[in-house]
């Protein structure tokens, strides 16, 4: 059984978070622990683009903690997670979007909160740390960043979704991308697979 975080930052993408934790709790089987972590600026951007969208799952309200129990959410503040140390023993960290700067304090080893702290935890552990990226067009500093989180171990998974499923809906179209950035952390899930 998996411990996984979740961390959830400020950048345009709040459609992959959701599917990404919806799709996790369809394969609760998977896991045993499933931490969340998400910025304030993320709840912002969340309800911006995620209004219209009833369905969408929201983490951190208390009605969702309530029929979610095995989903467990945290501060950015909160140090005592356990997930803050190695000793917690998490397997994987899904950042989902990653915003530009939170890749470039966990690049440049600035642990100012839960999520850069968690990062860093990961990395040192040598586990799977997976950032969803998805600001467009890059400039050098966004490439370096990327760089030498690959060299510490980082996976970088932009949000570039694929077509050939032909998806027909903008949830479709994002599943696209949860799907791959699953197949990263190695869940095993049903998915279009090329050639069959």
């Amino acid at each position: 059984m998996r411990k996984i975080v979740v961390a959830i930052t400020g950048a345009s993408g709040s459609i992959y978070a959701a599917g990404l934790l919806n799709k996790l709790l369809t394969i609760s089987g998977q896991w045993n622990e499933l931490a969340v972590v998400m910025t304030d600026n993320a709840k912002e951007v969340w309800k911006t683009e995620l209004e219209n969208n009833p369905d969408s799952y929201l983490p951190g309200g208390r009605q969702d903690q309530e029929k979610d129990s095995s989903v467990k959410f945290y501060s950015t503040t909160d140090f005592s997670a356990p997930f803050a140390s190695g000793s917690g023993r998490y397997d994987s960290m899904i950042i989902i979007p990653c915003s530009m700067g939170t890749l470039g304090r966990i690049a440049s080893g600035i642990s100012n909160d839960l999520i850069t702290r968690a990062a860093d935890v990961i990395l040192k552990e040598r586990r799977k740390l997976i950032c969803v990226v998805r600001d467009t067009p890059y400039n050098l500093i966004h490439i370096r960043n990327m760089e030498t989180i690959t060299l510490a171990g980082g996976i970088i998974c932009p949000a570039t979704p694929s077509f050939y499923s032909k998806p027909k809906t903008i949830e479709q179209v994002a599943a696209t991308v949860v799907d791959r950035v699953l197949d990263l952390a190695g869940f095993d899930i049903k998915t279009y697979r090329w050639g069959k």
